[in-house]
């Protein structure tokens, strides 16, 4: 939306709060929120609100500031403005761009602010002026987590009536209706649990203007789902990844269930990864396609296949930056253990890649 657009939503669907978000340097969305007599007059695109922005501590922010320079400012983008579909005090959701007040510049270490410089950047190289990214974020949706650490003690304890110990859990008639470990990948209902749970998520995505081309139930089978929403540029494609765990996890809330994006929740059972599809594009065309190169692609998406192995290391600070994250990187969970590329075959245990 425009900020005039913004003012005009506002009193059609008589907004009360404005809830501005930014993300830490960790990846977590963060929010606070203002009343909506504050943006009297932001209908101009020239308000201070929109160049200003609004204070906030950032030494309260993992990763951000010292306490003596704590002083910082989130400047929200009108195009992310979206009504929550959660609150029950009408509430409209606006991304920011954090920036340093005194500085007056954006803040270096804002995951969106280093998302745009990449954006940027590609443009400066003159190789492509479009980056696409199809994310395919997994997780587990769980009936109920315990967990204890205590200095003589530590246990955890995860629930999923989809899972085959849930058989004699004698809380109930059983129907019988569970899954065996690695066998989740797209049974029907009963034995699929979650489809309505997961459709309502895809509908309240739809909803939030977030498209989504499928979902369904993962290898996992206490729990494990994916839904796939349609590629965007990056920036955009990184926003609409954090508005779809916000929605997804409250979702799963409102129905008294738990969503965990962790890799490797379940000892013994496919874990969660997050693969993304990308591709560089030029004036509406498709560099990485070439109809005579191997597998369809062209010599510039092998070269950008060659960068990517060989910074895999220093990526994984990225890609994988918890212990869990290793815990699912092992043999035989259709999860990647080798540097290599294929036209198809996915075992990355296999000998013949």
């Amino acid at each position: 939306m425009t900020p005039q657009e913004i003012q005009q939503f506002i009193r059609a669907n008589d907004i009360k709060i404005i809830d501005l978000k930014f993300v830490d340097l960790p990846g977590l969305w963060q929010h606070f929120s203002t009343p909506v007599g504050e943006w009297e007059g932001t209908e101009n695109p020239n308000h201070p609100l929109w160049s200003e922005g609004v204070g906030f501590d950032g030494s309260s922010i993992r990763g951000f500031q010292k306490i003596e320079e704590s002083d910082m400012v989130l400047v929200p983008d009108p195009t992310t403005a979206k009504l929550d579909p959660f609150a029950q005090i009408p509430t409209m959701s606006i991304i920011g761009d954090v920036r340093d007040p005194i500085k007056k510049a954006r803040y270096t270490r804002d995951p969106r602010h280093i998302a745009r410089k990449a954006e940027a950047h590609l443009n400066t190289t003159g190789i492509a002026d479009t980056v696409y990214f199809g994310p395919e974020a997994e997780f587990f949706v769980f009936d109920d987590v315990r967990f204890s650490q205590s200095m003589n003690a530590a246990s955890y304890r995860l629930d999923s009536s989809e899972a085959e110990w849930s058989s004699d859990r004698g809380d109930g008639a059983n129907l019988g209706y569970s899954m065996r470990a690695k066998e989740g990948y797209f049974p029907v209902p009963p034995h699929d649990k979650l489809q309505d749970l997961r459709s309502e998520m895809v509908v309240t995505l739809i909803e939030a203007g977030i498209p989504v081309e499928y979902h369904h139930h993962e290898v996992g089978h206490a729990g494990q789902c994916e839904i796939d929403m349609r590629f965007d540029r990056l920036t955009t494609m990184a926003d609409k990844v954090m508005m779809y765990k916000y929605i997804v996890k409250n979702v799963a809330a409102r129905h008294g269930k738990v969503v965990t994006f962790m890799p490797k929740p379940l000892y013994g059972e496919n874990g969660s990864g997050m693969h993304c599809h990308s591709s560089l594009w030029r004036d509406g065309t498709n560099l990485f396609y070439d109809p005579n190169g191997y597998a369809g692609i062209s010599q510039m998406c092998k070269y950008y296949i060659g960068g990517l192995l060989t910074h895999a290391r220093a990526l994984m600070a990225f890609c994988a930056p918890t212990t869990n994250s290793y815990k699912r990187l092992v043999p035989g969970y259709e999860a990647p253990v080798n540097l290599v590329y294929s036209a198809r075959n996915r075992l990355p245990d296999s000998d013949d890649l």
